[in-house]
């Protein structure tokens, strides 16, 4: 049996075993309203079975539970006096009995419908993300990669933050970014510069002339996009050339955090000598791309990530001490250290971040024939 098919079995199976609560209350209430004294009247405390069921089953089971309590209530009334059933105040609590049954069945066919379009949504979202933004290759030439990505929309699976990688000629590229703004809406700026990415990342020369081009594809782009003028949209982004055969990454900063080099575990912090200006602010500024460059070796994890991640926090609203945190961690392999900094990272915001999160672990090995 498939295993997904078996795991909608199991809480159906426990679903029904709850009924017996409402029902067992049902048969609690009418036994004990019939013992009672004539002056006391326990029925009113039926309603409490409909509504239990309605946290634990669906329309047909509210509906078969609050149908037993209303004949539970009718026979009550046959039992101690044939004359009582007839009585105002006994046909009042029939019907309020009946009329809080169907409003709580009606409640549950709007609730289930809910749940439906959120599993709708929750199944285009993560269609989205596999065409948009598909998880990194594990390898790439001599590199080792893992990524992750943490959406904050809870009906949702990708939002504003965006990487990828294209191999070329001589060696790897990557990209990270953050588009302004988060949720659904951010998708498509994403898939902008995403696609400029790809369509030039293997054919443009030099790093800072590719960088170019992707300010000059999204400062045309993004206000077509969102309807606005120049510079209402950017995009934060970290671009890098890591050729296979040298111990040197190549890197252009345009407005992102920096990348960390984990190296024997110290987390070492590569800022930009100048950076540049957010993809988008170009044409603003006509900014001139300084390439920087620092040391990545065999044994080192390089780290590239979104300001989801170093500005998320905690209870006491302090934000997630990237550096703190990592310090001494032995992972050298970008899988191990993805999990490891996951599990770290949601439990230092109790399970909810405020902003999407990315993060990409690269790990290096010896260059082919090196």
């Amino acid at each position: 049996m498939p295993q997904h098919a078996e795991g909608r079995r199991q809480p159906l199976r426990s679903g029904r075993a709850l009924l017996a609560v409402p029902i067992g209350w049902i048969v609690a209430v009418f036994v004990v309203d019939v013992l009672a004294p004539p002056d006391i009247h326990l029925g009113p405390l039926l309603v409490a079975a409909p509504a239990i069921t309605a946290s634990i089953g669906g329309p047909w089971s509210v509906g078969i539970v609050a149908a037993l309590a209303v004949i539970a209530q009718t026979v009550v009334g046959l039992v101690r006096d044939p004359d009582e059933l007839l009585s105002a105040n006994h046909e009042a609590q029939i019907a309020a009995l009946a009329l809080v049954g169907i409003c709580l069945v009606v409640f549950c066919v709007l609730r289930e419908r809910r749940a439906r379009e959120l599993e709708q949504v929750r199944y285009v979202s993560e269609a989205v993300q596999r065409v948009v933004l598909p998880p990194l290759p594990r390898r790439l030439g001599p590199l080792r990669a893992a990524s992750l990505y943490l959406a904050a929309e809870a009906e949702a699976q990708i939002g504003g933050d965006l990487y990828a990688a294209a191999r070329t000629g001589t060696g790897t590229r990557l990209i990270i970014g953050d588009v302004r703004g988060k949720g659904v809406s951010a998708i498509s700026d994403a898939a902008l510069l995403l696609g400029a990415f790809h369509a030039a990342a293997r054919h443009r020369a030099s790093l800072d002339e590719l960088v170019a081009y992707l300010d000059e594809s999204v400062s045309w782009g993004l206000p077509e996009s969102d309807g606005g003028g120049p510079g209402e949209s950017f995009i934060t982004a970290t671009v890098l050339d890591i050729p296979d055969r040298h111990d040197r990454v190549h890197m252009v900063s345009c407005g992102h955090p920096p990348p960390v080099v984990l190296r024997d575990g110290r987390p070492l912090r590569m800022d930009a000598a100048v950076p540049a200006p957010p993809l988008g602010l170009g044409g603003l500024s006509r900014p001139r791309y300084r390439i920087d460059s620092f040391r990545f070796v065999p044994g080192d994890l390089l780290l590239l990530y979104t300001d989801g991640v170093t500005e998320a926090r905690d209870d006491s609203r302090a934000f997630y001490p990237l550096a703190e945190r990592i310090t001494g961690w032995a992972e050298d392999d970008p899988d191990a250290f993805i999990d490891r900094f996951r599990c770290d990272l949601l439990q230092y915001v109790g399970g909810n971040l405020d902003d999407d999160a990315a993060m990409i672990a690269i790990g290096y090995d010896a260059a082919p024939g090196a």
